[in-house]
């Protein structure tokens, strides 16, 4: 290679820590801005689900477009072309004063998206491969440091300044991701006269990929298992006997406990995976956090449910790295930008599920009961991959 991967890699997650920082600034506070910006005063929750939704259905149906250009074009143009589309996106809803409208933006937020998994897909290809498994291990970090930072960062704004403007902010840091990954990011060089790939055969291609395919579907099943929490979990911290006017600080504590975890564990996560494999690094992710789950089932205090929710992200923050390292491993290196869409419209349609079927679950049973079948069903999962030795090469 003619520069460093480790230096890239420092690039690489800087980009996307804005970016994820970007998101968590603004969209958290979605509901907000449309009751008080907007003028939502009726059916807001219905609203909200439509508008967050809206934008992962948009970027799952397109993100296999997206990687057929990065496998033709370079890793690093759709990092760029994502990085300048969403900070203009994000500014002009700045302008929004239509719930409609808004609607159009986010739609186009989807369809435009992309910089995350083209970063990914850039440090998996670029990255030698012996140390593929500790930088996407340090790749998993950046999302979820940003997303700590973020709303963090939300709140201070959207109090002293308003949630209009939390949209402008969240432009300009998106902006600071794109100048770095024009600037910046490394790749090495494409051919780009080489004919694009359609989508219909990359699918087809995919699938007859048996492993890539299995690994598809368990990213899917791990984001869909923490979705599926995602509308539940402040309501239980009430359940708990917090009062109504703590739960959003001690909920936004309990959330970031995942995410600190995951800071903490990634890296040595993706580290061990080198020397045992992947595969087992992905057994024990899946069987650590659902066991972390179903005790969850147990606590009686909202101390008890952080501790728990710390604990189950230290397991499942291996899930994502071992993952995206075994999709490196079992794939043809000029494949990857396409394999990596794939694994990003998995990922957004479990994304897009999840709350929803979260939602009814919360409404029909006990949520400590949803917290038990969730933890059973990554089990589960867990005994399969290591039944079926899912990538035992890797």
């Amino acid at each position: 290679m003619t520069f460093s991967w480790k230096r890239n890699l420092l690039v690489v997650w800087t980009g996307v820590f804005f970016c994820s920082a970007a998101y968590s600034i603004s969209v958290p506070f979605m509901p907000i801005f449309l009751t008080t910006e907007l003028g939502v005063d009726k059916h807001l929750e219905l609203w909200s689900g439509f508008a967050f939704g809206i934008t992962f259905f948009a970027s799952a149906l397109i993100a296999p477009f997206w990687g057929s250009l990065a496998d033709k074009y370079g890793r690093k143009p759709m990092m760029i072309r994502s990085g300048f589309s969403l900070a203009a996106l994000y500014m002009i809803t700045f302008f929004v004063h239509d719930p409609y409208v808004f609607l159009i933006v986010r739609i186009f937020q989807g369809l435009l998206a992309g910089f995350v998994p083209a970063s990914i897909a850039l440090v998996a290809t670029n990255t030698p491969e012996d140390r593929a498994g500790y930088a996407l291990g340090i790749m998993a970090t950046a999302g979820a440091t940003g997303s700590i930072v973020g709303p963090f960062l939300g709140g201070i704004i959207s109090h002293y300044a308003g949630n209009r403007e939390a949209f402008l902010i969240s432009g300009f840091v998106v902006l600071v991701s794109a100048a770095i990954a024009t600037f910046f990011v490394r790749e090495k060089p494409f051919n780009t006269s080489k004919p694009r790939s359609r989508i219909k055969d990359d699918i087809k291609l995919a699938f007859s990929n048996r492993t890539f395919a299995a690994l598809l579907g368990l990213v899917g099943l791990g984001t869909f298992s923490v979705m599926i929490l995602e509308p539940l979990l402040t309501v239980y911290v009430m359940k708990l006997g917090v009062a109504n006017t703590d739960a959003s600080l001690k909920s936004g504590i309990i959330f970031s406990a995942v995410g600190i975890a995951t800071v903490l564990a990634a890296p040595l996560w993706g580290r061990l995976g080198g020397k045992i494999g992947f595969s087992r690094v992905l057994f024990i992710g899946l069987l650590g956090g659902g066991v972390g789950n179903i005790l969850q089932f147990f606590v009686h205090h909202y101390v008890e449910f952080g501790v728990l929710r710390f604990v189950y992200g230290l397991f499942f923050a291996g899930v994502y790295p071992a993952a995206n390292a075994m999709i490196v491993r079992f794939t043809d290196p000029s494949f990857r930008g396409r394999a990596f869409s794939l694994n990003q419209t998995s990922t957004q349609i479990a994304t897009m599920i999840g709350p929803i079927i979260g939602g009814a679950l919360g409404g029909w049973i006990p949520i400590s009961w949803v917290f038990l079948l969730n933890g059973a069903m990554l089990v589960a999962v867990a005994l399969l991959v290591r039944r079926q030795k899912l990538g035992a090469t890797g």
